[in-house]
């Protein structure tokens, strides 16, 4: 994932046009708060526009003011978390212990989307079931796999890297793990979540560096 590479475009269709006034801003961004929560809680299908708007403490009719379905609501929302993860600084950080700066490299990319977690689970749950989905979650894929290989590649430059490692085979292998941290991360406490982000960083430590590194 290379820092400043611009996220595709996921196509909502035709969006309403953004609120102008405070009131009305406000009132939109209580619904993304409340799909969020609501997604992580219950996933997508279990969640229903009705409990948007309640949850939102607003009217359902309010809601498709702002948006003209859940799905729509879901592909804003997913559009928020990859300008949030084109904004992460992925470069890599010098150092002479290279597995407590993977540590921290992955602690700070995760911590940082938290509250998104719930819209990584309950888009996986959508792209399931709604086949118009499938080109914007492969566009996802391609973006965060090209991502990850690049930080993988600039890891090769460190002295102690083994050498002959297929990084593009690894970074896509990596890349759906850690989508499944992110969909599962809604349900883990920050003790479970620190544990796979260790054993995350021991793998990419172990393959990608000899191990008289420690």
């Amino acid at each position: 994932m290379a820092q400043g590479v611009t996220p595709p475009a996921l196509d909502a269709g035709d969006l309403p046009a953004p609120p102008r006034q405070k009131r009305s801003r406000a009132t939109r961004d209580k619904l993304l708060a409340a799909a969020r929560a609501l997604f992580a809680e219950h996933g997508y299908h279990a969640t229903a526009v009705e409990q948007i708007a309640e949850r939102a403490n607003t009217a359902t009719g309010a809601f498709y003011i702002y948006f003209r379905s859940k799905r729509q609501l879901l592909i804003v929302l997913v559009t928020e978390l990859l300008h949030r993860l084109a904004a992460l600084d992925l470069r890599p950080k010098g150092g002479a212990d290279i597995h407590a700066g993977l540590r921290r490299f992955l602690t700070a990319a995760f911590q940082a989307d938290r509250k998104y977690y719930g819209v990584v689970r309950a888009w996986q749950e959508a792209a399931l079931t709604d086949l118009t989905l499938h080109p914007m979650q492969s566009a996802i894929e391609q973006w965060t796999q090209a991502r990850i290989e690049r930080v993988f590649r600039a890891l090769q430059r460190y002295p102690t890297a083994r050498p002959g490692r297929d990084v593009a085979a690894f970074a896509r292998m990596m890349d759906r793990h850690f989508w499944s941290i992110l969909a599962r991360g809604a349900q883990l406490t920050d003790r479970e979540l620190s544990r796979e982000i260790r054993i995350a960083a021991d793998v990419i430590d172990h393959y990608m560096f000899r191990d008289s590194v420690h």
